[in-house]
């Protein structure tokens, strides 16, 4: 059996440009590229401390990078498709760290630990940690745009989930997963859904899988009767390899889930990370140290800063505002001050005299060319650099260096009940939405990126949005 002539040549032409080997071997040349400077940074600094200390001892332990690439593999991560950008962080950090591991037992074992210097293991672990998942994330940002990047996959239900599926799968390129098709028994879904075309019933889906040779489909049908459901999976099963069910849970944890056997019963474990108080203690020491040895070394530029402000307008260096912190006791988030004294009544006057600019801060709750902002102000804001002070509440244990947004206490009343779970946790100084699109996301739209972070809230997604935080500061999108 062929595909119909009526079926559109889209599919084919994505699933026949796709190259789901160059994708792979991108991510293994970027991971011994980044192994390998990794490396060879930890001899050279180390050799910049004593300029006596032997390199040539180190040339046969290139080789192991092989190790590194094995290990990877049986984690998964290669292909790595699919993964979400935590997963692939908190996998990467793991599987290095042990190759490392595995490395200082051997040279322990065989006797060869006095030759190897324990602070180049050391710096060599560290810069890996941080280097390979930035070459993938460069790889990513680089290349998951182009058609031939990731596998083809096709999507089962052209209802509501599946068009949620399409969205997402489209807004997050780096995950490797290029829709070709949809298909739906629905006569009246035709068309496209997000840019893929619907292609026709559920039948034709293995046809489409062997002519075009794609493994991957998701099966968004939340709403089928459970026993047409376990037909469709037995069915597909055999001609899909990778076949991923999207359950009927939306609002769930969807990071940190994993399937049990309940004596051939399938149960699904929700870790709540918040009830356990491991976790907590990490990020709070987390929070003690970094935000102490950033507080350190930002003593200058808060110095600087403090006297550009002085120079710039009037008024006090820091500014005082009440906001919400965890279980919705309010506190005194300390910024640098960025507006005028009078600035409440500029906004007053200017939002009186332009409709669209109320709609546009009752939309964001900020304005893109706010009138009560400084020079200085807007400067500040532009690079994150007026939060810095907030460094002062984190030690404090008001607030977290990651966390949702610290809410107003008036913003309260618009938060429709979002409030009960945003307010189990600290609020930080970033956060998910604010490296998800800083001012420019909708108030609505922060709330339900919040409600994301608390239900999935791991030390891993803090390390991913603190190193997201970087990128975003530095190309300055998103924030006035």
């Amino acid at each position: 059996m062929s595909l119909p002539k009526d079926v559109p040549a889209v599919p084919r032409v994505v699933a026949s440009t796709a190259r789901p080997g160059i994708t792979t071997l991108l991510v293994l040349l970027s991971d011994v590229l980044a192994l390998f400077t990794a490396g060879a940074l930890a001899i050279f600094l180390r050799r910049l401390l004593d300029g006596g200390f032997a390199t040539a001892a180190y040339g046969p332990l290139w080789p192991a990078i092989a190790l590194f690439l094995v290990v990877y593999a049986l984690a998964g991560l290669y292909p790595g498709i699919g993964l979400s950008p935590v997963e692939e962080l908190r996998r990467l950090v793991l599987a290095t760290t042990l190759v490392y591991l595995m490395l200082g037992v051997g040279t322990f074992l065989f006797k060869e630990g006095e030759r190897y210097s324990r602070l180049v293991f050391l710096m060599a672990w560290a810069f890996s940690v941080v280097l390979v998942p930035l070459a993938r994330a460069l790889v990513k940002h680089l290349f998951a745009s182009k058609r031939w990047w990731g596998y083809p996959v096709v999507v089962l239900g052209a209802g509501e989930t599946g068009r949620m599926v399409l969205r997402a799968l489209k807004r997050q390129p780096g995950l490797g997963l290029k829709p070709v098709a949809v298909f739906d028994d629905d006569p009246e879904k035709s068309g496209a859904i997000e840019g893929v075309p619907v292609v026709g019933r559920l039948g034709l889906a293995p046809v489409l899988a062997r002519e075009l040779s794609v493994r991957h489909a998701i099966v968004a049908m939340p709403g089928v009767p459970r026993r047409q459901l376990l037909d469709l999976l037995e069915r597909y099963g055999n001609v899909f390899p990778h076949l991923v069910l999207i359950p009927d849970l939306f609002g769930f944890s969807s990071l940190w889930v994993s399937a049990r056997d309940l004596g051939g019963v399938l149960g699904l474990e929700v870790r709540q990370q918040l009830l356990l108080a491991g976790p907590r203690w990490v990020k709070r020491a987390m929070d003690l140290i970094l935000g102490a040895f950033v507080g350190v070394l930002a003593l200058p530029l808060i110095g600087a800063i403090a006297i550009l402000i002085k120079l710039d307008s009037p008024g006090s260096v820091f500014y005082l505002q009440e906001r919400l912190g965890f279980n919705g006791k309010r506190f005194l988030a300390i910024k640098f001050r960025t507006m005028y004294g009078d600035g409440e009544a500029r906004l007053a006057k200017l939002l009186a005299e332009n409709p669209e600019l109320r709609q546009e801060y009752e939309l964001y709750h900020k304005l893109r060319n706010d009138p009560r902002v400084t020079r200085v102000g807007r400067f500040l804001r532009k690079w994150s650099l007026d939060e810095l002070p907030q460094l002062w509440n984190v030690l404090k244990g008001e607030m977290s260096l990651v966390g949702p947004r610290a809410y107003l206490p008036r913003e309260l009343a618009k938060m429709r009940g979002h409030e009960r779970v945003i307010l189990r946790v600290l609020p930080g100084i970033t956060g998910l939405w604010q490296v998800s699109g800083r001012s420019e996301i909708p108030f609505d739209e922060r709330l339900e990126i919040d409600m994301y972070y608390v239900r999935n809230w791991s030390i891993w997604l803090d390390l991913y949005i603190l190193a997201r935080t970087v990128w975003v500061v530095l190309f300055g999108k998103g924030a006035y």
